[in-house]
């Protein structure tokens, strides 16, 4: 059958030939020049065989075998009239590599012409396997029936797309797929972005690559990253998909998903995670792109994981949420079982249109963390419409969101709540960008579901959220800026405003309607001239009762955590990263001061003190002299170093260590909040998807 499909290439490419005789002209061996044009092609087709028939040595050890088959070639010649080998389908590496020799020992000739110019030419030949002389292959007369062209098409409509594979050329880096969202990987082309005089946008996360590629060469990056590789297993082990195909109009590549962690936690001894998936990436055209993967994990980790896991815990009999994952079953007696899927699919109608719906996070912002909209919490779907034009990029938002707590719970199911936010970024010059958020939340009351009114792209929420009615929604609104102060250096920062009086803040009375935070970052990148290193500094203040809400599930949570700042509300932070990457390696350090106000709880003093977003902020104790780390003060200390090997750079697997140092230090304990200092080693492998956030 293979014979066939080559012999119907063949004669598919003569046909065509012929009918376009005055145009094209295939490539031309020197011993066929003076032949006429309609002589060429049989010509070529002729040295080719000789050639392989020539120069093809099989090697002893398959002639011992007594092997009997073929080896399918795809090659070209460019448009120098060099011969390149695009694909080999061999049974054994030492027939493919053969084959490589050979063709690497064709000689020059006159590349194939359209026009009268220069162009690339395509070719697909089998060998046999015993060698024979292919170069004047015999011919049967057909004594079959006769049956009808559509028929014959027909019959062959399964080898041809079977013969239409082409070479896996890692489409991926031009789609409209999203880059995962890790901040360490997401370093590496930072600086890229940043340079002064570019105009991208670079708060809305996650970026797509074909937006990043404008900028950054991810083929050229994979390529010095590639090992040498004669092997299948080799390949697929450090440089390659497991199952990965081409074809004209589609690609898609499949995985495995790892992430297998050893460890022991100076609390409670040993930890684990234990998680296996699948990672399923293509693409249909040039501009639909789908991705999904599904995640099957358990763990058991440090015990301040494991108490916080514990204290989100939703309505029903599973133990805890996973922060960042999910909601979790019991796993042997202390350990959890926490499943997650997460999928989108992306289109692009137009150049400066990006649609995507989907199943997983989102992310705004130039920092470490974000006060907008963050990746702490767990997956949930959403809705995005990113519109780039000029120099303004317009990311607009819908999420449907779960409020998981008993008392949200109606008829044993968790209360859908919803959020629509639009983030609007300007490149005012070659230095300067601003940004503008608005976001609302809202739920179904008075039966009116997702309500229409927040569909509309470039509507001003907070005029709709007041028409709606009091306590109809909970309006945020925010501004950012980013300044490049020069290519290594970047100074960024948000405010984010929840509610605001000014006549209180004139009055100096710090009073608790003044919710607002702020956020101020650096990021010098190549720093004091190491290339590859960008450090990072970074400070947020969240004041109390910020993103809560008087109505008790309009606060701007889902799954009991926060969609902003995993901490809530009523902290400072300062944060110092550094990060490292030389060819595969690469090391993060990050450490992290701040002060928390946490709620006593103890049947005494039961008021909400701000920083517990899901309290209702009418349970204050007072409402002057609000002030940050108010309630129980708590000062928090995270410390995490991190250093690994890329094993393999299209799946972005990795073998890694990590350290954390956390001490928690309240000025008062109660049951749930006590004193705490932690060690925390960790080993494993790795594929690289998302952030882990583990620095509560």
């Amino acid at each position: 059958m293979k014979q066939f499909v080559v012999l119907l290439l063949l004669l598919l490419h003569a046909a065509i030939y012929a009918q376009n005789e005055h145009y094209e002209k295939p490539p031309v061996f020197s011993n066929c020049d003076s032949l006429d044009v309609h002589s060429l092609k049989t010509c070529f087709d002729k040295q080719v065989f000789e050639h392989v028939f020539n120069g093809f040595q099989v090697p002893d050890k398959i002639k011992d075998s007594n092997y009997k088959g073929e080896v399918i070639v795809l090659f070209e010649v460019d448009t120098s009239g060099v011969f390149k080998v695009m694909y080999v389908d061999a049974m054994y590496d030492d027939l493919e590599a053969e084959t490589r020799k050979v063709f690497g020992e064709f000689p020059k000739i006159q590349p194939g012409t359209y026009n009268g110019r220069p162009v690339f030419k395509q070719y697909s030949i089998a060998i046999k396997i015993p060698l024979e002389n292919q170069s004047t292959p015999s011919r049967e007369v057909d004594t079959s029936p006769a049956v009808s062209k559509l028929e014959q098409e027909a019959k062959a409509e399964f080898d041809k797309v079977n013969s239409a594979l082409q070479p896996f050329s890692n489409r991926a880096y031009s789609s409209q797929l999203n880059i995962p969202f890790v901040h360490g990987d997401y370093s590496k082309f930072d600086r890229s972005l940043n340079l002064m005089g570019t105009n991208s946008h670079t708060a809305s996360k996650p970026f797509l690559y074909e937006e990043v590629a404008t900028y950054y060469d991810f083929e050229a990056e994979k390529k010095t990253l590639d090992k040498s590789s004669e092997t299948w297993l080799s390949r697929k082990l450090w440089n390659e998909h497991l199952v990965q195909l081409e074809g004209k109009d589609y690609w898609f590549s499949v995985d495995p998903i790892l992430d297998l962690q050893l460890g022991s936690d100076s609390e409670i001894g040993a930890t684990y995670n234990n998680t296996r998936g699948l990672i399923i990436n293509g693409g249909l055209g040039k501009n639909f792109n789908f991705h999904t993967s599904v995640f099957e994990s358990q763990g058991r980790f440090a015990d301040y994981v494991n108490r916080y896991s514990e204290s989100l815990k939703a309505f029903g009999p599973d133990p805890a949420i996973v922060p960042g994952r999910g909601i979790a079953k019991r796993f042997k007696e202390d350990a959890y079982d926490y499943p997650v899927a997460e999928a989108y699919m992306s289109y692009a109608p137009a150049k400066f249109i990006n649609v995507q719906f989907g199943h997983g996070k989102n992310f705004i912002g130039d920092g470490y963390r974000s006060l907008f909209l963050s990746d702490v919490a767990s997956p949930h779907t959403f809705f995005k419409l990113n519109t780039k034009f000029w120099k303004i990029k317009y990311t607009n938002t819908w999420m449907w969101l779960k409020d998981v707590r008993p008392e949200a719970t109606e008829d044993k199911a968790f209360l859908t709540k919803y959020i629509a936010n639009h983030y609007l970024s300007w490149n005012v010059s070659k230095r300067l960008n601003i940004g503008l958020f608005e976001s609302v939340v809202w739920t179904n009351s008075n039966n009116r579901g997702f309500d229409i009114n927040y569909l509309n792209p470039i509507v001003f929420y907070r005029a709709i959220e007041f028409e709606s009615g009091q306590g109809a929604g909970n309006a945020l609104l925010g501004a950012s800026a980013k300044y490049k102060w020069h290519d290594n250096i970047n100074l960024y920062s948000q405010f984010i405003l929840d509610e605001f009086s000014l006549s209180d803040i004139k009055g100096g009375e710090k009073s608790w309607k003044n919710k607002f935070g702020y956020q101020l970052g650096i990021k010098y990148f190549n720093a004091f001239t190491v290339d590859n290193l960008m450090l990072q500094v970074e400070y947020n203040r969240i004041r109390p009762y910020t993103y809560s809400h008087n109505t008790m599930v309009l606060n701007y949570a889902h799954n009991n955590q926060s969609m902003a700042h995993l901490w809530g509300a009523n902290f400072s932070e300062a944060i110092v990263i550094g990060r490292y990457h030389y060819k595969r390696w690469f090391a993060n350090a990050k450490v992290i001061f701040g002060v928390r106000g946490l709620d006593y709880n103890d049947g005494t003093d039961n008021f909400s003190y701000g920083g517990d977003i899901y309290r209702n902020y009418n349970d204050r104790p007072f409402d002057t002299g609000v002030k940050i780390g108010q309630g129980i003060k708590a000062k928090t200390f995270n410390g995490n170093l991190q250093a690994g090997y890329l094993v393999n750079s299209a799946t972005n697997l990795k073998v890694f260590a990590d350290i954390t140092f956390r001490n928690f230090d309240p000025e008062a304990e109660t049951v749930s909040t006590f004193k705490n200092n932690t060690v925390w080693l960790n080993f494993g492998i790795r594929t690289d998807l998302f952030n882990w956030y583990f620095d509560f």
